[in-house]
């Protein structure tokens, strides 16, 4: 491979969509690069195709024949004259291969090294490399057939979860009650982690009925890293995030050093480069925590960090990708306040959050002291069918976690989106809600709310 050491980016391609393009597209221009976007038809005349220096054409709308075509895209970048490619989060942003495409064509990739993807790609793989770092992981292991889960669960007990070895977004993912069930379950997560990933493999592991998801986002040059503190995304529908907050609450300062100097520990076990997240289910009750797998990217939820810290994570993956050092010591990051990002997606939540695409009649998006909006959809827009449903992101920061929950309610009071339905009244109760206010839910608390 090239060697792509203190080389200047004058051109960025992003290879994404939506409002993630939009946000590495405006951090990449105040950097002094020129951008350039690949689209489908289905994205010729979205908010980044007009911001964005250059656009090319990938293909069609289908993903499988525009964002995820490998050739396609290096293609694109190539034609493009880029010096490098971001891939944002989502379709190619964790591929080995297409990691190894860019860098084959002498182009930056702006992302961790093959080795990390390599080894964080694979879940079963990350869970030995965390226990190589010393980390502690849920017991449990690889099951090739429902006799190996049921050995394991012998040991483990029930309830426990199984999980795609390539999986994420909670696909591949089932949780069993009793013994009756895991053979039907088993078999089900494999089709599904070969339907959507291509990889039937899976391991199971014990349920932590009480588990609060909490995660850390590392930042590392090849050669240290540090963190920037935790994150609380343990709101989620089927194992899918649905609200996120920093630093996560009510954890003991003893037990939040201890994961965020996992998650340096595990980074620069890795030699890791760039933006990445690690998660730890932390069980509610005792604090203990254990590992569960690195995102080897940028993540959704990165704004509340950057609220909290004053840390551009998109521009820091520039800079480093560029061959920089990194610029901060973990004594140089203050932890300011609290943030909380709510996830607005065109879904009815009243319709099981069936997809709700269409043109956007109105899109009257809050503003204001403590308010960021992260968004692609302007009035007139249409959001089309073959996507992830994500519309934006709202984002409220406040000197106190109360001062937060108060800008966040009055925020979405403020948003207005005609012509699709959106996730926004559903996240209105959420934050009305006792035991969210009080902080430290777990991600049983979505069930509950449902059945409330």
């Amino acid at each position: 491979m090239p060697d792509m050491t203190h080389r200047h980016i004058n051109t960025l391609f992003i290879a994404n969509r939506g409002e993630i393009a939009l946000r590495v597209i405006r951090t990449a221009k105040r950097l002094g690069m020129k951008t350039a976007l690949g689209v489908s038809d289905a994205d010729q005349n979205s908010r980044g195709a007009a911001e964005a220096d250059h656009v090319v054409r990938l293909g069609p709308a289908p993903s499988s024949q525009s964002y995820l075509n490998i050739a396609k895209v290096v293609a694109a970048a190539k034609e493009a004259g880029a010096d490098a490619v971001h891939p944002g989060y989502g379709f190619l942003s964790e591929n080995i291969k297409f990691a190894r495409a860019v860098a084959d064509a002498g182009m930056i990739f702006v992302g961790p090294e093959p080795h990390a993807l390599d080894a964080m790609g694979d879940k079963l793989k990350a869970r030995h490399v965390a226990i190589e770092a010393g980390l502690p992981v849920v017991p449990g292991g690889e099951a090739e057939t429902a006799e190996d889960a049921a050995k394991i669960a012998d040991k483990t007990g029930y309830p426990l979860l199984i999980k795609a070895v390539s999986g994420g977004g909670g696909r591949g993912m089932k949780r069993v009650d009793k013994p009756e069930d895991l053979k039907a379950q088993i078999g089900y997560a494999m089709s599904e982690a070969e339907a959507a990933f291509g990889d039937p493999r899976i391991y199971v592991e014990r349920f932590i009925a009480s588990g609060r998801h909490v995660e850390v986002q590392v930042i590392g040059d090849g050669k240290r890293a540090i963190h920037l503190g935790t994150r609380d995304c343990s709101i989620q529908r089927r194992f899918q995030k649905l609200v996120e907050e920093a630093p996560a609450p009510n954890i003991p300062d003893d037990k939040h050093r201890a994961i965020e100097n996992a998650a340096v520990k595990l980074a620069e076990h890795l030699h890791y480069k760039g933006a990445g997240t690690v998660e730890f289910l932390v069980d509610a009750e005792t604090f203990d925590f254990y590992f569960l797998e690195m995102n080897a990217r940028i993540q959704v939820e990165h704004p509340v960090t950057e609220e909290v810290t004053g840390v551009d994570i998109v521009e820091q993956q520039l800079l480093i990708a560029s061959g920089a050092r990194l610029g901060y010591e973990q004594r140089d990051i203050e932890f300011l306040g609290a943030a909380i990002e709510v996830r607005i997606n065109a879904e009815d939540p009243d319709a099981d959050f069936r997809p709700s695409p269409g043109l956007v009649a109105k899109a009257e998006w809050p503003a204001g002291e403590g308010v960021r909006v992260d968004t692609h959809i302007r009035t007139g827009d249409t959001i089309p069918p073959t996507y992830d449903s994500l519309m934006g992101k709202l984002i409220v920061h406040g000197a106190t976690r109360e001062e937060a929950l108060n800008r966040i309610a009055a925020a979405l009071n403020n948003l207005n989106v005609e012509g699709v339905k959106t996730t926004a009244l559903l996240h209105a109760r959420i934050m009305q809600d006792a035991r969210f206010k009080k902080g430290g839910v777990d991600t049983r608390f979505f069930e509950g709310l449902q059945n409330g």
